[in-house]
């Protein structure tokens, strides 16, 4: 058991306001972590920010409002700028999310004397024409961390940017509780059954620039190969227009973690057909390996690579290469002996490696390390 300590996580987004892998990623992390002895708080922005405090399960969730919106970076005034300076003075630590600019501000004008880890979920992408602009506050903000923490051996070797920060860079991954998701209604299972049948091919995610879902509805166009497609998203018109004529793909929108779990339950195989290194990690598929789903991935030198091992746990694929999805999907829809081999072999690598607690209690060593 760690020393009890109060952690403060910043992110410029949470529940229940937005539903993502990054705020899911943080949850886990709460949750993990409080079988230690840390109580953790998080503190983020919203839209409409009503109530300011959430009481959940993972953390007291503190919400300021969100003024404006610049190269998807989310700001706040000065009134968020304070609940920030004041709950940052009243834990232990401070656990930064990266990226978000605006957190990083937060930091270095804050002053405040306490440790602070960050975990760098991804390199800044879309985002490069303002880098020369932005490198220097960032360099700031990192040089100012205790720790840093990548979330997988493969993004802390090809990150650019974490390179340059070997000796204060450790590797935590992500986890997931498998324990909360395979208790699946039967009722509830029977409905999502009668409206999209089994045995298909899932995605699940935030409709984003880098998650690919062009190259997944043209790899199964003129086939019978029949996918599910969960979430919603600023790309999210121009997907469903591209799949307008299509009857082997569908469309069921956002859905609660209920609803997920018996999709996942129904499902013969997770996607993930992401081409860019916005996709650090991939949680969605540490939920399929809950389920002993085999996965399908791309090859984009980041964390997706360590959680799926190719013709171990799943398949992986050259990104953007519809051609070479629609060949992987096609192997695993026949063939049943691989896609179970695959499936068991992804639950059993969930278990050794991504579940909750143990992250939880590598992040409380880490906690405690630099306290």
């Amino acid at each position: 058991m760690t020393k009890k300590m109060r952690v403060l996580h910043v992110y410029k987004s949470y529940f229940p306001e937005t539903q993502g892998g990054l705020e899911e990623a943080i949850r886990q992390i709460c949750l993990g972590t409080s079988f230690h002895g840390i109580t953790n708080e998080v503190f983020t922005l919203a839209k409409t920010p009503h109530p300011g405090l959430l009481e959940t399960k993972e953390a007291r969730v503190w919400r300021s409002k969100s003024w404006f919106t610049v190269a998807s970076c989310n700001f706040t005034g000065f009134s968020g700028m304070r609940l920030f300076y004041r709950l940052a003075r009243e834990v232990d630590l401070v656990h930064y999310h990266y990226p978000w600019p605006f957190g990083d501000l937060l930091h270095l004008t804050s002053r405040i004397n306490k440790p602070c880890v960050v975990t760098y979920h991804s390199d800044i992408v879309r985002q490069k024409m303002l880098l020369p602009v932005y490198r220097p506050i960032m360099r700031r903000f990192l040089d100012s961390a205790e720790a840093i923490v990548a979330t997988s051996p493969n993004y802390a070797l090809t990150s650019p940017v974490l390179q340059k920060y070997k000796r204060k860079v450790t590797v935590i991954p992500l986890g997931v509780d498998a324990s909360t998701m395979n208790s699946v209604p039967s009722g509830l299972l029977k409905r999502w059954k009668e409206r999209v049948g089994s045995d298909f091919f899932l995605f699940i995610g935030v409709f984003r620039y880098y998650k690919g879902l062009p190259y997944l509805i043209e790899a199964v166009r003129g086939t019978r190969l029949q996918v599910i497609i969960v979430g919603t998203g600023p790309e999210e018109r121009k997907v469903r227009k591209l799949a307008r004529d299509m009857e082997n793909v569908r469309f069921v929108g956002a859905v609660d973690d209920a609803d997920k779990f018996a999709l996942l339950k129904l499902a013969r195989c997770v996607v993930l057909p992401s081409n860019r290194r916005s996709e650090a990690f991939g949680l969605v598929l540490l939920e399929g390996a809950a389920f002993d789903k085999p996965l399908i991935t791309t090859e984009i030198a980041t964390g997706t690579s360590y959680v799926n091992i190719a013709d171990e746990t799943g398949l992986v694929v050259p990104h953007s290469d519809p051609l070479a999805l629609r060949a992987a999907m096609q192997r695993l829809a026949v063939d049943d002996y691989l896609a179970d081999r695959l499936g068991r072999a992804n639950k059993q690598r969930l278990e050794a490696m991504f579940t909750s607690k143990d992250v939880g209690k590598q992040y409380a060593e880490l906690y405690a390390r630099i306290k």
